[in-house]
């Protein structure tokens, strides 16, 4: 079934959570049921809402790219991308639109999945009129909300006057509310478990993804108070695990000049051999006081360090000289369908060549299929990471091969 907006809103103003000089909200309804899909589609259409269907995630996905939404229903168990890989997929092009997930077959997996990421509400079908109607309309709300929040932090900085009061109560929640997933790293050569990267996640619904938090972090110049509190509680659910683990920590540049990182008090100190920082190409090195000095300082403390994002960011030759890594983590833009793409396989094969012969690691992340895995073995990275071995979990699961 082909996208299909519907009609414009005909019911009464006053019934309308929007003023008559907004555009009608736009929600996408996906479900491979037609009977659900068209029940759904009335109700929200008699709301006065601008609707559009889909019968699968793979051509709602299509169309979400290009077009502004302000909710998205969505079915769990659907042919040609479901709904829990519809919503990574959304999260993943960064956007923060509320996705709520409906299912006639809930499951304690589906659920974890749906919050990981971000969902706005999980819903049991058969899903009534009226819950339909009042989340999707909280989900709007909150979604304008979201967006007018945005405006106003572009509007008080372009004027000079800093972040609004909102964005800091909600990087507040989002700090209080704050914990560690854990992604298995595994060896290339016999699948072996390696270690875990740390990877922040927040309850805060304004924040629906990592990087949402540390640009947040960013505009109110509180970098270094997040990166504390992401590294003592990754840290501390590390102590008790096996000894011969890794821990993979990622680092803002920023937080090289914190004068705590090497605080010997931080349960992150106590791992420091057992303990990778990655540091991210995204941000440059350069206008960093003292990084040759800090970094040797980490060095004899014990910490190993990686460049992260090695094909994403910025050039990677003053990473290199100043870090002088032990890992290079490539970038998943690079490991994408690398087994049907020649050119990226050559780009791949010419960054592990160069890093054994310096010696470096190589480790590959956001591998998702058996023929990524495969082809990137055989180009020679030393580690693997993605979904293909396991999802990022608060417990330190083992991996899948």
């Amino acid at each position: 079934m082909d996208p299909l907006p519907l009609s414009l809103p005909s019911s009464p103003a006053s019934q309308h959570p929007f003023q008559l000089t907004e555009l009608p909200p736009r929600v996408l309804l996906v479900d491979d049921d037609r009977l659900v899909l068209r029940g759904m589609q009335r109700i929200l259409n008699a709301e006065g809402y601008t609707v559009i269907v889909c019968s699968n995630g793979a051509d709602a996905l299509s169309y979400i790219a290009s077009r502004d939404l302000d909710a998205i229903v969505t079915d769990v168990a659907m042919p040609r991308l479901g709904g829990v890989e519809l919503l990574r997929a959304v999260r993943a092009q960064g956007m923060d639109t509320p996705v709520i997930m409906a299912t006639g077959e809930p499951t304690i997996a589906s659920a974890a999945a749906a919050v990981e990421h971000g969902a706005f509400k999980y819903l049991t079908k058969p899903v009534t009129a009226e819950d339909l109607k009042s989340t999707v309309s909280k989900a709007i709300q909150l979604h304008r909300l979201a967006k007018l929040r945005r405006e106003t932090v572009v509007t008080l900085n372009a004027y000079g006057e800093g972040a609004s009061q909102g964005l800091q109560r909600d990087f507040n929640n989002a700090i209080q509310s704050l914990w560690p997933t854990f992604q298995p790293i595994v060896r290339a050569d016999d699948g072996s478990l390696f270690g875990y990267e740390a990877l922040l996640r927040t309850a805060e619904p304004a924040f629906p993804s990592a990087p949402a938090v540390l640009d947040a972090a960013e505009r109110l110049d509180a970098l270094w108070p997040l990166g504390r509190i992401m590294r003592e509680r990754a840290s501390l659910a590390m102590l008790d695990a096996d000894p011969q683990l890794h821990l993979f920590l990622n680092l803002h540049p920023h937080d090289l000049s914190d004068p705590l990182l090497l605080d010997t008090a931080s349960p992150h100190c106590d791992l420091a051999s057992r303990v990778v920082l990655e540091v991210t190409e995204r941000a440059p090195l350069d206008n960093l006081a003292e990084v040759n000095a800090q970094i040797g300082r980490l060095r004899e403390a014990g910490f190993r360090l990686a460049i992260d994002d090695l094909g994403a960011g910025y050039s990677g030759l003053t990473s290199f000289v100043q870090l002088e890594p032990e890992f290079v983590k490539l970038d998943m833009s690079l490991v994408r369908n690398v087994d049907s793409n020649r050119v990226k396989q050559r780009l791949v094969k010419s960054i592990t060549d160069v890093c054994r012969d310096l010696g470096l690691l190589v480790v590959a992340e956001g591998i998702e299929s058996e023929a990524e895995r495969d082809t990137l073995i055989d180009l020679r990275c030393n580690l693997l990471q993605g979904y293909r071995f396991g999802k990022p979990h608060r417990e330190l699961l083992p991996p899948t091969w």
